[in-house]
């Protein structure tokens, strides 16, 4: 069940596209990327036997231009964000960002015979920010609920949260985040997000050493 969540997070933020329409419905837009996301992944050999190379390059092309890891961070952040200098809060944003985009990216070559199903749209096409909401289809399984919140800024989504089986993101982390900056302050916070980093970053690197 890890691994699966994992996975579904890996799909909700893998995310892309090379324009947005302004008048894009939310849901068209998370359907169309969400399936060109998928099927690049099904169709590559490499990304399905977990080269990271080939999978970071997919999570660079099609996640990181529009997800908003800005307000994704602030929210988690909470009340504490308003405190925080503009380079304190660029530093926890850059570090959150590569803690969430390693998760994902993690977890994209688990992408296999699934399928998302998107439900009705409940907005006004005139709405900014939407939930839209979708389920993954595993074969043998329980569907997944999966869902995202989204913006329209200067008429592009992006995405600044996501629902996997009922959980929000940013609020997951809103408890780690507070125990951290309890313990040491906006810069404490900080430096654990980057030494966590810094662990992941020397295992992925020890792991790929012993592969060879």
């Amino acid at each position: 069940m890890k691994q699966l969540k994992l996975w579904i997070a890996a799909a909700a933020l893998a995310l892309g596209s090379n324009a947005f329409a302004q008048t894009e419905a939310a849901d068209a837009f998370v359907k169309r990327i969400s399936n060109e996301v998928m099927s690049a992944a099904k169709a590559d050999k490499d990304i399905q036997a977990g080269n990271q190379k080939k999978v970071n390059e997919l999570v660079e092309a099609k996640v990181l231009p529009f997800v908003d890891f800005q307000r994704m961070t602030s929210l988690a952040a909470g009340r504490n964000w308003k405190d925080a200098s503009p380079e304190q809060q660029k530093a926890l944003t850059n570090e959150f960002r590569t803690l969430l985009v390693r998760t994902y990216s993690g977890a994209i070559s688990q992408i296999k015979d699934q399928t998302v199903e998107f439900k009705p749209l409940r907005a006004d096409p005139a709405d900014s920010e939407v939930e839209v909401r979708s389920q993954v289809v595993v074969p043998r399984g329980e569907p997944i609920q999966l869902n995202y919140r989204v913006a329209k800024t200067a008429g592009a989504w992006k995405i600044y949260d996501i629902n996997v089986l009922g959980a929000w993101l940013v609020e997951a982390y809103k408890g780690t985040f507070q125990s951290e900056i309890t313990k040491g302050g906006f810069d404490g916070l900080i430096k654990a997000l980057a030494e966590k980093n810094k662990q992941a970053a020397a295992k992925a690197a020890a792991g790929g050493k012993a592969s060879k």
